[in-house]
């Protein structure tokens, strides 16, 4: 594994400045935030997980009520054409194109399940099997397929409904949507620990 694809300390700082927006009460319901498994962000091994977003810009729509409904992810800005890097090693169980997603990529790690919406490239068929393409970007993924974290599987589009460029990153675990904002403080505060004992 290369070191690009863990939080590097530019990251690690807009991270921590960044969280303490996302996590701030910004429309949530009390009752929603009691009921998330919240303890399953903490406590864990994140030495082999991924920042999301190459060419990370801003979070620009966190994870609870808004407007229109419930936002069951965290919105990642980046430039149109950005790398996005899987997460945690996993299969790609599912990808579908859809008017509000998008292209959109699942992929399932043990009890957690996550997922991309608004990438660039298209959902193919064949005899073989359903994959998702981006031919521009040299990216091809078959559901069943087998994905390192880290790996480059998609790149920021506007694809579906979205009035910019990001990516939307959803999080479930044991079938429940988590805020991925607190995977992502649990990563940093993990990786500042470890930082620190070294």
């Amino acid at each position: 594994m290369t070191k690009s694809k863990f939080l590097r300390p530019h990251t690690l700082l807009l991270l921590a400045g960044l969280m303490g927006v996302s996590l701030v009460g910004l429309g949530w319901k009390q009752q929603f935030a009691k009921a998330q498994p919240t303890e399953v962000a903490t406590g864990l091994n994140w030495s082999g997980a991924s920042f999301p977003v190459e060419n990370f810009q801003e979070y620009t729509s966190p994870f609870g009520y808004r407007g229109e409904g419930f936002h069951y992810g965290l919105d990642l800005a980046a430039p149109e054409g950005s790398y996005i890097r899987n997460w945690w090693q996993g299969t790609v169980v599912e990808v579908w194109q859809d008017g509000r997603c998008g292209n959109g990529i699942a992929i399932q790690s043990g009890q957690w399940e996550h997922i991309y919406c608004h990438v660039q490239g298209t959902v193919e068929k064949t005899s073989q099997g359903t994959y998702f393409i981006d031919r521009e970007g040299g990216i091809q993924l078959w559901e069943g397929q087998q994905v390192p974290s880290g790996t480059r599987i998609a790149r920021v589009g506007m694809t579906g409904r979205t009035t910019g460029p990001h990516l939307h990153w959803g999080v479930k675990y044991s079938g429940r949507w988590v805020d991925p904002a607190r995977v992502l403080r649990s990563m940093y505060n993990q990786q500042i620990q470890q930082a620190r004992g070294s």
